[in-house]
């Protein structure tokens, strides 16, 4: 399955956000563009900022949905295999 193209997901997040089901704005400092959440997510963020917890890293396998090394966050990409860990943060 191709995914769809960011502008046609950013006509259903902006209304979505006009409807009050998403919240828009620059959440997640160092990403470029739009970036859309649930509005308890706004609030989790806010918590995590507050408490300064969230600083550790976090190891993920590198076939996993959350490696984002290379695509969104800075440095080469890390592909998917068998036995290998990103770690994050």
């Amino acid at each position: 399955m191709i995914a769809p193209a960011w502008r046609d997901l950013l006509v259903v997040f902006r209304r979505l956000e006009a409807r009050g089901e998403v919240r828009g704005g620059r959440f997640v400092s160092g990403f470029v563009g739009e970036q859309f959440a649930l509005p308890e997510a706004v609030e989790l963020l806010r918590e995590v900022r507050r408490s300064g917890a969230g600083t550790d890293a976090v190891t993920v396998a590198s076939a996993d949905p959350l490696n984002l090394a290379g695509i969104i966050l800075p440095g080469p990409r890390v592909p998917a295999q068998a036995k290998v860990s990103v770690a994050i943060g």
